[in-house]
């Protein structure tokens, strides 16, 4: 993702080395009384560059999934490596790190802040990220991709659903995440708008090379990833 906004993702050990490694991966929730097992010895491999859609139905594990690689709760045993980078080793100022420049979230809801026009709800990752608020002229052209360019100046209530979570992909990628975490990313919009958004994703990673995850319980939209996962009660089938 580094050609597109002229910032490298953080150092790996070996280029050719999984950028998401999971080796036996246990999350268990305490629900009152009752052990939930979430996620019961998951082994995953993503290469860097793949396009990799996680499929299953609810309570399945594949949030519960995605959270534990996007550093958002930690895995109860087991081992995730980010882009070389072992999580259980970081302390929770360095998962946040990890948040702002190594993984981009999309989400179901597009978590648009409803004051801000499209282009200050990107401009605030990069604030955060204590980079320049200006796009340069990469981005800008990653944004024409988007087919967004023109709506930077709208506020979310002037834009469509779709390109609303076309601005929470821009949001996203603006900081140049090795990453990409994507959790039901079209569960909101039509079935016009959802090809429109997983083909944008698809174009992301083959022009651009970005590394994808999408959770889905959708087959059609798993169908735009390199390789489908299944889960069934937190264990990978295929």
């Amino acid at each position: 993702m580094s050609n597109v906004t002229g910032l490298e993702p953080l150092p790996t050990p070996h280029a050719s080395a999984p950028i998401i490694q999971v080796r036996q991966l246990v999350k268990t929730y305490r629900a009152g009384e009752v052990d939930v097992h979430a996620l019961q010895g998951v082994d995953l491999n993503v290469a860097r560059g793949e396009f990799v859609s996680i499929v299953g139905t609810s309570g399945s594990g594949k949030s519960t999934l995605f959270n534990v690689l996007g550093g958002l709760t930690p895995a109860t045993s087991g081992t995730v490596s980010i882009n070389g980078i072992d999580l259980s080793r970081m302390t929770a100022s360095e998962r946040n790190q990890l948040r702002k420049h190594t993984v981009g979230f999309v989400f179901q809801k597009y978590n648009l802040l409803p004051t801000l026009t499209a282009e200050q709800n990107i401009q605030i990752v990069r604030d955060i990220a204590g980079r320049p608020l200006a796009f340069d002229e990469k981005f800008r052209e990653v944004l024409e991709m988007l087919g967004i360019a023109k709506r930077m100046q709208h506020k979310p209530r002037a834009l469509s659903g779709g390109e609303q979570q076309r601005v929470a992909i821009a949001r996203a990628i603006v900081n140049g995440p090795a990453i990409l975490l994507a959790d039901e990313p079209t569960g909101n919009l039509d079935s016009k708008n959802s090809d429109i958004v997983l083909n944008l994703l698809r174009d992301l990673n083959k022009r651009l090379g970005q590394t994808i995850l999408m959770i889905t319980h959708n087959p059609e939209a798993a169908a735009y990833g390199d390789r489908i996962i299944q889960m069934r009660d937190g264990m990978i089938l295929s």
